[in-house]
């Protein structure tokens, strides 16, 4: 017996986690993402292996996500903040609104059945999907950012749909920012910024949010956030990554794109069918 649990199911838990962990990390490298997108239906694929019934399952993969993203944003927040490429003046208008919004994604999460969930992940599948499939990197609105009262609610938006899809809002806010003529480099930059006040807010409250649901978790769990998940899929991510990237090398960045488009189409068409059946 470990922690009062079955050895054996303690091992296969963590056994999973770990391969888990492992195939997004290489994912993450291969295709030049942070891994978010990627984290949740690697962890959907995990827990159903596991046995977690269906009503609580997306949930606590968007959560055990938003938890494993806090480390990684931070880290990330900080080199470039030290390269002087971040727009803190657009963070500092963005601040407010992004937790308000992720606030409302966790009192989402606490009424809203699992049905919602993956119907968020699957527009937002194919949004950001087709948009690398068909080479969006030219697409944009204008040459200025607008002012604060169209920043405002853009923030809250952002805030909301990756509270609710497990993200750390990069996706939305790079393609926002590069709509109205930043540069890529300029966007993921201040885009890093967000993770933080994202995944933060985003893991308490799904923590809270699950609560009720507590005998329908697996071990390890508090509310919607699976700690085994977080200890062990992060690190086993953050190693394979380096080797997902080696492989990047041999593609062209087009290519790349393209992979990463259809990783995401295909998981969104994997929900959208879950959700039909």
């Amino acid at each position: 017996m470990l922690f009062g649990l079955p050895a054996g199911e303690v091992f296969l838990l963590a056994a999973a986690i770990i391969t888990g962990g492992i195939f997004t990390g290489l994912l993450a490298g291969l295709l030049g993402v942070g891994g978010a997108a990627i984290t949740v239906p690697v962890l959907y694929e995990l827990f159903l292996f596991l046995g977690v019934p269906d009503e609580v399952r997306m949930q606590l993969c968007i959560g055990t996500s938003l938890a494993v993203i806090v480390p990684v944003s931070i880290r990330s927040f900080l080199a470039h903040r030290s390269k002087s490429v971040v727009r803190t003046n657009v963070l500092r208008v963005w601040a407010i609104p992004v937790v308000l919004g992720v606030v409302s994604g966790s009192i989402v999460a606490y009424y809203a059945p699992a049905s919602f969930f993956k119907l968020v992940f699957v527009m937002f599948g194919y949004i950001i999907g087709l948009k690398h499939l068909f080479g969006g990197g030219d697409w944009k609105f204008g040459n200025k950012l607008p002012k604060t009262p169209i920043l405002v609610p853009v923030g809250y938006v952002i805030g909301l749909i990756s509270s609710l899809i497990g993200v750390a809002g990069g996706a939305l806010s790079t393609l926002f920012l590069t709509l109205f003529g930043e540069t890529i480099h300029v966007a993921i930059a201040t885009s890093s910024g967000l993770g933080f006040l994202i995944s933060v807010p985003g893991t308490i409250g799904y923590m809270i949010a699950g609560w009720p649901q507590q005998a329908l978790l697996p071990p390890f769990s508090v509310g919607y956030v699976s700690f085994l998940g977080l200890a062990l899929f992060a690190p086993a991510s953050v190693l394979a990554t380096p080797y997902g990237a080696r492989l990047a090398h041999y593609l062209s960045r087009r290519k790349l794109e393209i992979a990463f488009g259809l990783f995401l189409v295909s998981v969104a068409t994997r929900f959208l069918a879950s959700l039909l059946l």
